[in-house]
C-alpha cells in the first residue's frame, strides 16, 4: 500500500490529519477510547521477552494495534507473531499479515519502509539502537526507543544529534517507563517542591538474579552470543548500562540533573555463564552541592532480587522501591497509598522488565502518553534525556573499569566506539 495513488489520500496521510484535526477539536484527556487513537499502527523491531511484552501491554491499554514486527531470527519472529496474534485476539484486534514480518539482519529496513506501520517499538540489542533510531527518525515514523539508547559515547552524543534531526516532527520516547509509575510521579514532585529539604546523600540499588537464556546447543558461537546478547559488553554496555539504568535514571530525575563525577569498583565473580558482563558494580556518583549517591548492583546467582532507592534530605528521607512501600519519613511524612506487596518477581518477569507493586500502571502510562503524544499532534522528544541517563551509567561503568574516579567532562571526551567484530549479514 503507498501513501499517494491515483490521487486517493493514503492511510499515513490520514492518521497526520486526524491527529491535527484531533489536536484542534480533542482535549487530550477526552482522546482514549475514540476511533482517532484506534489509528496508530504500531510495528515491532526485536521480538524478544522485553519486546514482546511491551507490545502486548501496548494491545491491552491503548487503541493503538500491531501490524508488523521484526527479528533476526525466523524462531522469534514466529513466537512473536503466535503471541501477539493471541493478544490482539482478546482485545479484538486484527492479526499481523504474514507480509508483514521481516526477518534478518535487515528486518528494520522492510520494517520501517512498510505503509502499514505510524510509529515502531525498537526492541533490539542496544548496541544497534542508534542505527535503528536514524534509520526510524529518516522513515518519518514515531518512535518508542528501549533504553540504553546506546552502549558508548559517541553513540549517545549520536543520538542527541538523532533527536535534534527529529525536533517535533515526530514522537521521539525513550523506555524509562518509571518516569510514568504514579507512585514515583507524585513521590519526585514531593522531592522538587521540598518535602525532604535539600538533598544530602542517597543510596540506590538494583539487585537481581542471573538472566536465563535459553539453550542453543545447534547454533555456532556468533548466533549464541547475539541471542544471548544481554551477557555481551559490546551488544548490551554490561548490566549497569543496561539493566541497572532505570534507578540511574530515577536518580538523575530526583536531582533534576546528571552527576559531576563518578568512582567505582566492580567485577565478574560468581557468574556462570559464557559472556563477558560484569557480576557486580559498587559505586559513588557525585552531583552538584556534593550530593554523594552510594549505588550497588548484582546480577548473578538465582535468589537476589531488590530494587530499591533512599534519598536523604535536611527535612527528611524519601524512598522507593519497586514493590513498596514508596514514601516520605521526616518533618512532613507521606506514603503513597494502596500500594501492595508482590507475591515475588519470577526471573522471567524481571528479564523482560514485568514488575508489580509501585510500578504496576508503569508500562500504560508510559505507553498512553506515546499514543495521545501523536493522536494529539504534542509530540515528545526525549533523545537528550535517554542520553544523558546512558551517559551516567557509562561514567559508572568506565570508572569501575579504569579503576580511577572520572569527571563528567573527562567522559564525554571519549572516542571509544564499541565493535562487536561480528559479521551480522551471515544470518541473513
Amino acid at each position: 500500500m503507498s501513501d499517494v495513488t491515483d490521487n486517493k489520500v493514503g492511510r499515513r496521510e490520514f492518521v497526520g490529519a486526524a491527529a491535527a484535526a484531533s489536536a484542534m477539536i480533542i482535549k487530550p484527556e477526552l482522546v482514549w477510547g475514540t476511533e482517532a487513537n484506534s489509528a496508530v499502527c504500531l510495528g515491532l523491531l526485536g521480538c524478544g521477552g522485553r519486546g514482546t511484552h511491551v507490545t502486548s501491554s501496548f494491545l491491552e491499554h491503548t487503541s493503538a494495534r500491531v501490524t508488523a514486527i521484526g527479528d533476526i531470527f525466523d524462531d522469534r519472529l514466529k513466537r512473536g507473531k503466535e503471541r501477539l496474534d493471541k493478544v490482539s485476539a482478546e482485545f479484538g484486534k486484527s492479526s499481523i499479515d504474514a507480509s508483514n514480518m521481516f526477518r534478518g539482519p535487515k528486518a528494520y529496513e522492510g520494517l520501517l519502509a512498510s505503509d502499514d506501520v505510524d510509529a515502531v517499538y525498537i526492541a533490539t540489542p542496544a548496541y544497534f539502537h542508534p542505527q535503528h533510531l536514524e534509520a526510524a527518525i529518516d522513515s518519518g515514523k514515531h518512535i518508542y526507543l528501549e533504553k540504553p539508547v546506546a552502549v558508548d559515547v559517541p553513540g549517545c552524543k549520536n543520538v542527541m544529534e538523532l533527536g535534534k534531526k527529529a525536533g517535533d516532527k515526530v514522537s521521539l520516547a525513550v523506555g524509562f517507563q518509571i518516569r510514568h509509575a504514579s507512585a514515583y510521579v507524585a513521590l519526585v514532585e514531593r522531592i522538587h517542591n521540598g518535602q525532604i529539604g535539600k538533598p544530602v546523600t542517597g543510596l540506590i540499588n538494583y539487585f537481581a538474579s542471573a538472566l536465563r537464556r535459553e539453550p542453543t546447543p545447534d547454533a555456532s558461537p556468533d548466533e549464541r552470543r547475539l541471542r544471548n546478547w544481554v551477557w555481551d559488553r559490546a551488544l548490551s554496555g554490561d548490566i549497569i548500562v543496561e539493566q541497572n539504568i532505570h534507578v540511574i535514571d530515577v536518580t538523575n530525575w530526583v536531582l533534576d540533573g546528571h552527576p559531576v563525577m563518578a568512582s567505582a569498583q566492580g567485577g565478574r565473580a560468581g557468574r556462570m555463564d559464557d559472556g563477558d558482563c560484569w557480576s557486580h558494580f559498587n559505586a559513588v556518583y557525585t552531583y552538584d552541592n556534593g550530593v554523594n549517591i552510594s549505588f550497588a548492583s548484582t546480577q548473578f546467582g538465582t535468589k537476589a532480587w531488590g530494587v530499591a532507592m533512599q534519598y536523604s534530605g535536611s527535612h527528611g528521607v524519601a524512598e522507593a522501591r519497586y514493590s513498596s512501600p514508596v514514601r516520605i519519613d521526616g518533618q512532613t511524612p507521606w506514603e503513597f497509598p494502596g500500594l501492595r506487596a508482590p507475591e515475588g518477581t519470577s526471573l522471567d518477569d524481571a528479564a523482560a522488565g514485568n514488575f508489580s507493586g509501585a510500578l504496576d500502571d508503569a508500562d500504560p502510562n508510559k505507553q498512553k502518553a506515546f499514543i495521545e503524544s501523536i493522536v494529539t499532534g504534542k509530540h515528545i522528544n526525549e533523545a537528550t534525556l535517554g542520553a544523558e541517563s546512558a551517559l551516567t551509567a557509562i561514567l559508572g561503568r568506565e570508572a569501575a573499569y579504569t579503576g580511577k574516579p572520572i569527571t563528567w567532562e573527562e567522559l564525554l571526551q571519549s572516542e571509544e566506539v564499541y565493535d562487536f567484530g561480528m559479521d551480522i549479514n551471515q544470518f541473513a
